[in-house]
């Protein structure tokens, strides 16, 4: 009796460990750190050396903020959107899986438990080398559903993607961190390695980390 009360007993924490690996609940984001503005835009710039240094939690968290993070009570975010849409999907590439940011929530929710980081770029070595691959998409659904026409859903969600880009290369140069925006990607393999839905729409990657 004692020998199945301790399998059961294990067994639980076994599957408590296995759900909380599928959401990563990050801290709240730092709103106060960083440096001056008109000092970051001087000093943002693309940085291929990134090593493999682990972000922090805090780090991550941030990270995800300033790329598309909510910032006021109704749910707009960090990053405009024609209409407000909020067509943007960010997800996060690591060594132990392909992660999907909810804003509302500010957690990681574990989309596949395989390192896809391989499949974020021609430049292989450096986006399996950095800790995170971003990969900003656009679900054109969105749009489609609001009736935008077919021709500016072509010019807003690349120009969506770009305001996301922009943030992500603000935090790096305000953390002194490494980032580069990486179009030398097999877009089409990468979107059905991610199994994205048919009306995502994926341009770019970004490979972040520290020098």
């Amino acid at each position: 009796m004692k020998k199945s009360l301790c399998c059961l007993a294990l067994c639980g924490a076994f599957a408590c460990l296995t759900a909380a690996d599928k959401v990563i609940k990050l801290p709240p984001p730092d709103k106060t750190g960083g440096k001056p503005f008109m000092q970051v835009l001087t000093e943002r710039k693309s940085k291929r050396n990134i090593s493999d240094k682990p972000l922090t939690m805090q780090e991550l968290s941030d990270l995800c903020y300033a790329a598309t993070g909510v910032t006021r009570p109704d749910g707009r975010r960090t990053n405009p959107t024609a209409r407000n849409i909020q067509d943007i999907v960010l997800y996060a590439a690591m060594k132990d899986g392909l992660y999907r940011y909810d804003p509302a929530k500010h957690e990681l929710l574990l989309e596949q438990a395989r390192d896809l980081r391989p499949f974020c770029g021609f430049q292989t070595q450096m986006h399996t080398t950095a800790p995170v691959v971003l990969i900003p998409v656009s679900d054109s659904a969105k749009m489609k559903a609001k009736r935008f026409p077919t021709d500016r859903i072509a010019v807003y969600a690349p120009m969506h993607i770009g305001f996301v880009v922009q943030n992500i290369y603000l935090y790096a140069a305000s953390g002194g961190f490494a980032t580069v925006v990486c179009g030398a990607v097999d877009t089409k393999k990468l979107a059905e390695e991610m199994k994205l839905p048919g009306d995502s729409l994926l341009y770019v990657t970004m490979p972040f980390g520290r020098e």
